[in-house]
């Protein structure tokens, strides 16, 4: 990329002033926590099985801290993110073809942006969802602005917006007064999710919509964005600080993705409307389930944000993923017109043969088809941590080898589970 090691890192000075240079990276990667798709498999959980998927979504968070970790040791030990690294280890047939699972999952996000998004445009200044969807193409230019500016500048865009969508839903879940109780309740472990295939397919949902296979790719690429040196004492140090940035994101993004299945179980499976699963649908009854006009536009607003903040992170995982596995350097808009023009066609077909009700099902696919692809990203990166060969010093201890590899079998696991289900269900 063409930011590569372009922001400062402090060698010496206090401990808050280093951490802070490597602040940004975990934020761009917890936007994964909170983009269009995740909305509609939470919405759609939480007005199903009110609180119980909670505990799928701090699972879910869990894994994404250790992948995330994983991540950043890659960059920082190796200089390669993971789709180099790829191109690095296996043969060319085999690199190809993680290639276009990676681009699927890329493609698959950027469905869900589109759709997002134009609902978005749709709900708060009333454009047609086929005009939204087109209208999504120009977001390229918010990129070209942004990289032109600095990568400091897009990791502010990214976490002012973060901020805006965390507003919202605080004052939402405010006025909708869930069952703290039974929030409580609902992060607590349960089985009810393998018995259940409709538990399933919207818990595999939100594991796709949390823990994102090209999260993987862009958190290996943006991590090394920061000049950190190249002593193994200062990539010790980088690689506290980036562990540390990303957790934190992580976390506090858990509070945005929560809040969503919280105030669609409060509001919707309260109220015995169990079968919300349109965002369209969801912004409609809000204000009287709720008994606020405010609820509905501060729905909307967060909705719009979750569709911008995810463009800037599908565009620069593109551009990581097709330079890393490929060699080949695109301009960023024509790598972004590209996805953005595939993702459309499917976005803007649903749209207009099935109008709203449509999108809901379309959202809630595309995360679906990013669980199926997490093992390519996966796999790869735990075998590449857990080689010292490749990480020297660095290499993943054997605790975090072991909590990784039965991160990628649970994964594995529940993608067997349900195409097992849904074709003998």
């Amino acid at each position: 990329m063409d930011v590569f090691r372009t922001v400062p890192v402090l060698r010496s000075g206090s401990i808050f002033k280093r951490a802070l240079a490597f602040v940004g990276p975990g934020f761009l990667v917890s936007v994964g926590y909170m983009d269009p798709g995740n909305w509609a498999t939470a919405i759609a959980g939480g007005a199903q099985f009110g609180y119980a998927l909670l505990f799928v979504a701090l699972l879910s968070n869990i894994m994404a801290i250790i992948l995330q970790s994983l991540c950043a040791r890659l960059a920082i030990a190796s200089g390669r993110d993971l789709a180099q690294a790829c191109r690095d280890a296996f043969p060319k047939p085999v690199a190809f073809m993680l290639w276009i699972f990676a681009e699927i999952a890329i493609i698959a996000t950027d469905v869900a942006e589109v759709v997002g998004t134009a609902i978005g445009l749709n709900l708060l200044f009333g454009i047609p969802l086929e005009i939204g969807v087109i209208i999504t193409a120009l977001d390229v230019f918010i990129i070209l602005l942004l990289q032109r500016l600095g990568f400091r500048w897009v990791e502010a865009f990214v976490i002012a917006l973060l901020a805006v969508i965390f507003a919202c839903f605080m004052f939402q879940i405010a006025l909708a007064d869930p069952d703290w109780g039974g929030v409580l309740r609902g992060f607590a472990p349960t089985t009810d999710v393998l018995h259940n295939k409709n538990m399933l397919y919207l818990a595999l949902g939100i594991i796709g919509a949390t823990v994102m296979p090209h999260n993987l790719y862009l958190h290996s690429g943006i991590v090394q964005t920061r000049d950190f040196g190249e002593s193994l004492a200062e990539k010790k140090s980088a690689l506290r600080f980036a562990t540390f940035d990303s957790t934190f994101a992580l976390c506090f993004a858990l509070l945005v993705n929560a809040s969503i299945l919280i105030l669609a179980a409060a509001t919707f499976h309260k109220s015995g409307n169990t079968t919300v699963a349109e965002i369209g649908d969801a912004h409609k009854m809000l204000a009287p389930l709720v008994g606020s006009l405010l609820a509905p536009k501060l729905f909307a607003i967060a909705l719009l944000c979750c569709g911008l903040n995810s463009t800037v992170t599908a565009t620069l995982a593109g551009q990581i993923v097709m330079e890393g596995f490929l060699n080949i350097r695109l301009p960023a808009w024509m790598r972004r017109l590209i996805t953005r023009g595939v993702a459309i066609v499917p976005a803007a077909a649903v749209t207009i043969i099935y109008g709203t009700s449509g999108t809901g099902f379309l959202l809630i696919f595309s995360q679906v088809i990013l669980a199926f692809q997490l093992p390519f990203a996966v796999v790869p990166l735990v075998m590449f941590t857990a080689n010292r060969a490749k990480m020297g010093d660095l290499v993943s201890p054997l605790w975090l080898t072991a909590i990784s590899w039965l991160v990628a079998i649970v994964v594995i696991g529940l993608n067997v589970k349900l195409l097992w289900d849904l074709a003998f269900g």
